[in-house]
């Protein structure tokens, strides 16, 4: 394997809002990233995929400042995340919504309070404001109706779209998806991709997706990266990761022939 990123088509280095330099982090025996760099720019939608253990769902904790580099920096809307005092990360984060791998839903609340509640946290919304917020929120993901249900009252699918919503809550400039597809079948993920397919087209968002289903993956990506024990040893378009020559891509890819597109 080669020690760094095979780059088989660079990114444009202007109107970048993630930068990732360099970065290192061990967790227990494990190193979990080994000298990862990477840049997304301003309305892309930015794929990392790899298989499970890879070190993808690292990488994003480190964009929010839920972990610490060892070595290296990450800047966020020009922001030194790595440096950043937890005052200073919590405003950050104000531009940055997540979707959880499980949606990570409270099960006690309603969707309607889910999709509230960093409303109601962040914000100082009159009621008849805050409901407007929700309702808006909630067909924006199809959810219309959906309101007085609780989580346990949900399909799967049902569940990522609420998790989508409330990441939509204050309206920010970048999204994080953590296997937004994980656990469902595939006529549901397709939702959910076209989803966040949409929301991009409608609102702009810069959105950094990680996964392992390479079906998602070619369906969202402007650009991708693939990942392997900790390493990108592949960034580019879709059409320059399909013709990559690197052993370890060329495995994954072919371990899911069927879905990536020709």
């Amino acid at each position: 394997m080669a020690d760094g990123p095979l780059r088989v088509a660079p990114p444009p280095a202007d109107d970048a809002v993630v930068v990732v330099r360099d970065v290192w982090k061990r967790l227990g025996t494990t190193q979990a990233l080994a000298g990862v760099s990477l840049e997304v720019q301003r309305g892309q939608v930015q794929v990392i995929m790899g298989p499970s253990g890879c070190g993808k769902s690292v990488l994003l904790k480190h964009l929010v400042g839920l972990l610490r580099p060892d070595r290296g920096t990450i800047h966020v809307f020009g922001q030194p995340v790595h440096a950043l005092s937890e005052d200073a990360l919590d405003a950050l984060r104000m531009r940055v919504g997540v979707v959880f791998q499980s949606a990570a839903l409270f099960d006690s609340m309603t969707v309607a309070e889910n999709v509230a509640f960093p409303l109601r946290r962040h914000r100082r919304l009159p009621g008849p404001a805050l409901r407007a917020r929700v309702d808006e929120l909630l067909a924006l993901v199809g959810l219309t109706g959906a309101e007085a249900l609780l989580p346990a009252q949900l399909s799967g699918g049902m569940r990522k779209r609420v998790g989508i919503a409330r990441a939509l809550a204050l309206a920010p400039d970048l999204l994080l998806y953590d296997e937004p597809t994980g656990g469902l079948d595939p006529i549901t993920a397709r939702t959910v991709d076209e989803l966040i397919l949409r929301l991009r087209a409608e609102l702009g968002t810069t959105a950094v997706v990680v996964t392992h289903d390479l079906a998602s993956a070619f369906r969202l990506a402007d650009g991708l990266a693939v990942m392997d024990a900790g390493r990108l040893v592949a960034v580019g378009t879709p059409a320059a990761i399909r013709a990559s020559t690197h052993p370890f891509v060329h495995r994954f890819l072919a371990s899911g022939a069927q879905v990536v597109p020709a």
